[in-house]
């Protein structure tokens, strides 16, 4: 689904990406995860083709981006900008979603469909006809990624897509990219909130100073002290929470319940040993 094969990445002749590979399967839910200026957006940009190669390749559904035109891809690769304004262009919620049909080539017949199915899926069937534009921030990003869904991408790229969102929006937009995942989408998430990586990813790319620090499950990327003060991240709380106690660490890519449920056994077997 994606290749990248010994990418490196200038921007005016300052190195951004060095040496990277790596590859997602169909199915799987990636984070990348990084302190800000490793490279993150750089590395999403050559998944669709925005930026090319300095050096290496990437390869994405069978098409080598450097070759392949930005339209091509864009019919593969669903794209979410962290600021939802960099993607808004119509006067109607509907013409937004319309708008990556017509440009992904999607025949006429079916956008009422597609339209209504993706509006549903991002809470949006009642504003349809509203100017995306005067709807709150957390509104305009789902009409973002309803823009995205309705093109039905084999790849979905987020880039902090729950930063204006609360609780419950964002589990709606982790909820639907799992849902993808699990339709054999291939899934690429970046964030700086652990917990979301802890609870949907099913491994984690680290990047530090556009190297590959790490390629892992995220509970191996919680367990290692060093690798999260390298990357300058913090575990998740459920993890720093099992880890004072002395407890193994909640298996990643779980529901949060399964989490909390996890580490509540654990806590009750302490007790009862405890108590001996």
């Amino acid at each position: 689904m994606i290749r990248v094969d010994r990418l490196s990445a200038s921007v005016r002749k300052t190195p951004i990406l060095r040496d990277l590979s790596f590859s997602v399967k169909p199915g799987e839910f990636v984070a990348l995860v990084g302190p800000n200026g490793a490279g993150k957006t750089t590395l999403l940009k050559h998944l669709n083709g925005l930026m090319k190669p300095t050096a290496g390749t990437v390869s994405v559904c069978g098409l080598d981006t450097k070759r392949a035109r930005t339209s091509e891809l864009a019919r593969r690769v669903g794209f979410l900008f962290q600021n939802p304004d960099q993607q808004i262009l119509c006067a109607t919620v509907r013409e937004e979603i319309a708008f990556g049909l017509r440009h992904c080539g999607i025949p006429r017949a079916e956008w009422d469909g597609r339209i209504a199915e993706a509006a549903a899926r991002a809470d949006l069937s009642a504003k349809l006809d509203a100017d995306p534009l005067m709807l709150t921030r957390s509104r305009r990003q789902r009409v973002a990624l309803a823009s995205v869904l309705a093109t039905d991408p084999e790849v979905l790229v987020l880039d902090e897509p729950t930063s204006a969102q609360d609780e419950a929006e964002t589990t709606r937009v982790m909820e639907l990219a799992r849902g993808l995942a699990r339709r054999g989408k291939a899934v690429v998430l970046v964030s700086h909130d652990m917990d979301l990586v802890a609870r949907y990813a099913d491994r984690a790319l680290v990047l530090v100073s556009g190297k590959l620090e790490a390629d892992c499950a995220p509970a191996e990327l919680f367990s290692d002290a060093g690798l999260l003060a390298r990357a300058m991240l913090s575990a998740p709380p459920i993890v720093r929470l099992a880890r004072a106690l002395g407890l193994d660490l909640p298996a990643s890519g779980g529901e949060r319940a399964l989490l909390v449920r996890s580490l509540a056994d654990q806590v009750a077997a302490l007790a009862r040993r405890e108590a001996v």
